[in-house]
């Protein structure tokens, strides 16, 4: 109880702090990860929630997705505070290859492990064969500060549907245009 106590503060101390920044809305950020496959539990403290919804140069989208854009889905994963468990709307599908990387952020930071994810179209030099895991790359994505350009380590690969939604979290924040949820990490309701 006391543990909880004690999160709660430094939650609310937190997001009161990014209030107060310059930031805009959609760049407000949490400052917890729930991920038990994680090893920096803090690691998306700085993690783009909201994003532009500009789409990766030569990203395909799918033919036949098993939740079409404008359909509904429940989280089944927890990338995030509040993401497992809340419906989202699907605004985009695409066919690629999703990565879970780990890196040091560029300008320094602790290391980020198992980052869930990147895709094929969102790394430097990208040809059409897929990258196997422990192929170092460097990352041409900005879900968190200091991950583009970025040298990282591909953990797993797989060839999957990849969504980006829109959802209102079981905390209460309204995320646009989040990226990416995987078909596995969704549910029909």
């Amino acid at each position: 109880m006391k543990n909880k106590l004690i999160f709660s503060v430094a939650l609310f101390a937190a997001i009161s702090l990014a209030a107060c920044s310059n930031d805009t809305k959609e760049e407000q950020v949490h400052t917890a990860h729930n991920s038990e496959e994680s090893t920096d539990h803090s690691a998306h403290s700085t993690m783009n929630h909201s994003g532009s919804g500009e789409i990766p140069e030569g990203l395909e989208t799918a033919e036949n997705p098993t939740y079409p854009i404008g359909s509904e889905a429940v989280m089944t994963t927890d990338h995030m505070e509040g993401m497992s468990g809340a419906v989202a709307t699907v605004v985009g599908v695409f066919e690629t290859t999703v990565y879970a990387v780990s890196y040091t952020p560029v300008g320094g930071g602790d290391p980020v492990t198992n980052h869930k994810w990147v895709i094929h179209e969102e790394i430097e030099g990208a040809g059409e064969e897929a990258f196997e895991p422990g192929t170092e790359v460097v990352l041409d994505a900005d879900h968190m500060e200091g991950m583009e350009g970025a040298t990282a380590t591909i953990d797993t690969a797989e060839k999957t549907e990849v969504y980006m939604v829109d959802y209102t979290s079981t905390t209460g924040e309204k995320v646009t245009n989040h990226k990416w949820v995987t078909k596995e990490e969704l549910s029909a309701e």
